[in-house]
């Protein structure tokens, strides 16, 4: 399955809790901090949410 590397480009903090929850499932917890997950529908809709915190690349 191909996958996709996340990195968190913006601060969470005055945020909703949603979007800082949002960001924990996707392993995120620092600035600048880089995880890989498969390419599915559902990391994409988490992508989606935070798309403004983050940025993505194909891996």
């Amino acid at each position: 399955m191909a996958k996709i590397k996340v990195k968190q480009v913006k601060s969470a903090i005055k945020k909703p809790q949603i979007q800082k929850r949002t960001l924990e499932a996707l392993g995120l917890r620092k600035l600048g901090q880089v995880v890989e997950h498969d390419n599915t529908p559902s990391v994409l809709g988490m992508i989606a949410k935070v798309n403004h915190l983050v940025s993505t690349e194909e891996a």
